[in-house]
């Protein structure tokens, strides 16, 4: 029996913002650490010392306020809801659903005009839940009780759904956290050995205690946060997310994936100036559909499933 891991997704709800106060205060033991006790004093020792600690703590600094501009972003950013009562466009010539929401998204009981019960040839997807249809690549989340647009999934980490309007800024914030974590565990890995040597620290017990503990934590993030950027950079490069990849399985072509530059677009906008920062240009913003989570360009030798089965 196969497990479905995001049955579990309900339990984050008991979590709360208890996690936004445990990154923070993770933030502040590491600054703390690294500031204080270490190279801020060491701005006064002169010589190398000086300019060790200069460039130690401007590149800190730096990565500090990427990561809290875009964890705050994260946090704070609606992932994008699908409005109440929402319905495919129809195309005015014809009088149909638009092909984009109406080929092989839908539940079998969604017929190709849009009600239920209907023709399951053409379904268009449909949350019982919400009781309302649904955009292509959206899903209902049980923490957020809503659908969500391209959501990938439910981070307890940021207490908020990662999808279409907030998926950059969730992985900015992995990418400058693993910058982060690996600063200050090379910046800290003098110390921690001094900490297993024979020699003796002039550190008070409460500066070493915060040190070991920062450095600990930092290595640890980092390893883990490096996983999960190898994990979404595959996503963004195939444009898919975490739910599609785990549904699709072993599906030959992803109607999605217009070549690894075009997928990073449809995240990271166009122009360049914003790749790395956790906004977009508003040019961007009003010459891709696909930034506003409702329509999404298909690659043009992708066919559905019916037709494929026809041809055959």
């Amino acid at each position: 029996m196969a497990w479905n891991v995001f049955k579990f997704c309900t339990a984050l709800r008991a979590l709360g913002s208890i996690m936004i106060v445990f990154v923070f205060g993770i933030i502040g033991v590491t600054y703390y650490s690294m500031v204080v006790a270490h190279y801020g004093p060491s701005l006064f020792l002169g010589g190398f010392e000086t300019f060790s600690a200069v460039l130690v703590l401007f590149l800190f600094h730096f990565v500090l306020v990427m990561i809290i501009w875009s964890y705050s972003s994260v946090v704070l950013t609606d992932p994008g809801g699908v409005p109440p009562n929402w319905k495919p466009p129809r195309d005015e010539e014809k009088g149909d659903t638009d092909p984009l929401v109406s080929s092989g998204h839908g539940s079998p009981e969604v017929g190709h005009l849009g009600v239920p019960g209907d023709s399951p040839d053409r379904g268009i997807p449909f949350c019982r839940k919400c009781n309302q249809f649904r955009p292509p690549r959206a899903h209902h989340c049980s923490v957020c009780k809503r659908c969500i647009l391209k959501m990938d999934h439910h981070c307890v980490w940021v207490v908020n759904c990662v999808g279409a309007l907030n998926y950059k800024y969730f992985l900015l914030f992995l990418f400058y956290t693993f910058l982060g974590t690996t600063l200050v565990s090379i910046s800290l890995l003098r110390v921690f050995m001094e900490f297993f040597g024979d020699g003796e620290i002039e550190e008070t017990p409460g500066s070493l205690a915060a040190t070991f503990i920062t450095f600990v934590l930092n290595i640890a993030f980092a390893l883990s946060v490096l996983g999960f950027l190898i994990m979404h950079i595959t996503l963004v490069g195939a444009n898919t997310t975490t739910i599609e990849a785990y549904e699709k399985k072993t599906t030959s072509k992803w109607r999605y994936d217009l070549g690894w530059k075009k997928n990073f677009e449809q995240v990271f906008g166009t122009d360049k100036w914003y790749w790395f920062i956790p906004a977009y240009s508003e040019d961007d913003l009003r010459r891709m559909p696909s930034l506003q989570g409702f329509e999404y360009p298909t690659r043009p030798d992708w066919e559905p499933p019916q037709q494929q089965h026809e041809r055959v």
